[in-house]
């Protein structure tokens, strides 16, 4: 099996599902007693808390770039970046290393092709609904996306930073989010896409109105691919 670096800890809370999720494939699919060869790096989340202004961008490229060459040097044979917002600066952290980072829209968008699901929501954090640098990786696999509604915005910025990244769950985030899935089948998606990692803990991905794209589940899949690309076990 190849080692894989997770440039971790935005939050926490994702990184641990990334740990857990990646370890049962690996366990399902390679050997009973298998566990995934995994490098992570968990980042001080107050130094990436709900960027704004570009200058602190360019302050969290740095932070995730250097993140990023530790890993390598380290031995991982190949990135992911536990975090579908951060994946803002993937241009700068790809080319700060030599060895290749698993995009988590590309991810999405390939799994999506797969399925022949050609229109759908994004939900996810601020950049990640309103800015083009994730939404233009879905669009490029053929999918129409519905443009975001600036109410769920704020609503999604609080959940999620006020609550899931702290390791917070509540009946009225879960009810929240059924209203606005249920919301987005009657304006017309197809699909919706869970592009914030925390995301899976208050929407049922299983049971809902729609189908329903979680970004964290269809990353660590594509992890573990990689990860046992070259295994002959199992």
């Amino acid at each position: 099996m190849r080692k894989l670096g997770i440039i971790g800890g935005m939050s926490w809370v994702s990184t641990a599902t990334y740990y857990e999720r990646i370890n049962r494939i690996v366990q399902k699919r390679a050997a009973p007693m298998a566990s995934a060869p995994l490098l992570i790096e968990s980042l001080d989340f107050c130094q990436l808390y709900a960027l704004r202004e570009e200058r602190d961008w360019q302050r969290a490229a740095g932070v995730l770039t250097d993140s990023a060459r530790r890993l390598e040097a380290a031995g991982a044979q190949a990135l992911i970046i536990g975090a579908n917002s951060m994946h803002r600066l993937y241009d700068d952290v790809a080319a700060a290393v030599d060895i290749p980072i698993l995009h988590i829209a590309e991810c999405v968008g390939l799994e999506m092709k797969r399925l022949a699901v050609n229109n759908a929501a994004v939900l996810g954090t601020r950049n990640v609904m309103t800015e083009s640098f994730y939404r233009k990786r879905l669009v490029a696999h053929g999918i129409d996306l519905l443009p975001p509604n600036l109410d769920y915005v704020e609503m999604m910025d609080k959940i999620i930073y006020d609550e899931l990244m702290v390791g917070k769950v509540t009946r009225e985030a879960e009810r929240t989010m059924k209203t606005i899935i249920t919301n987005k089948a009657q304006e017309g998606a197809e699909a919706i896409i869970l592009a914030c990692t925390e995301l899976d803990l208050v929407v049922d991905v299983n049971a809902n109105v729609l189908p329903i794209f979680d970004s964290t589940r269809i990353h660590c899949e594509a992890a573990a691919d990689w990860i046992l690309e070259h295994d002959t076990v199992g």
